[in-house]
């Protein structure tokens, strides 16, 4: 028998698959507990709709993604620190520091999460961030750090 997957399922599939199981599979597991619809027709057409619905979300997602990476690649962040004589910062710059900081300079929020600092940044001077948005999208974002 042959159903629509409307949750993953471990060991089955994902999401909105088209999978093969056993009847008895299907009649005493998957339909009781709303896992998986059998594939009829009716419920390819409704498959079909929301995978275009999911396409356009991506879509809308990704145009929003690049506007963001032309945004920040505009000019460096700067973020402020305070410093010793000898220019460097008393402890060092994290990535909560510059999600709050991008937030402030180009109104866009980005989770801290998705933000790696390379190298510890402990002196004043220019270094590069890495934000990973997801779905293969990342970008590298020019940090300036300056006195206060």
């Amino acid at each position: 028998m042959e159903v629509i997957l409307i949750q993953d399922v471990d060991n089955l599939g994902g999401v909105n698959e088209v999978v093969k199981v056993k009847n008895g599979y299907a009649r005493n597991f998957l339909l009781p507990r709303q896992l998986a619809v059998e594939n009829s027709p009716s419920n390819r057409k409704q498959l079909e709709e929301r995978m275009k619905q999911v396409r356009k979300k991506e879509e809308k997602m990704l145009a929003e993604i690049n506007s963001v990476i032309a945004k920040l690649h505009e000019a460096p962040v700067k973020l402020g620190a305070k410093t010793g004589t000898s220019g460097k910062i008393f402890g060092s710059i994290t990535s909560l520091q510059l999600s709050r900081a991008i937030r402030d300079q180009r109104g866009y929020d980005i989770d801290r999460k998705k933000i790696t600092i390379p190298e510890d940044v402990k002196e004043l001077g220019s270094y590069k961030a890495t934000i990973d948005f997801g779905n293969g999208k990342s970008t590298e974002v020019e940090i300036e750090v300056v006195a206060e």
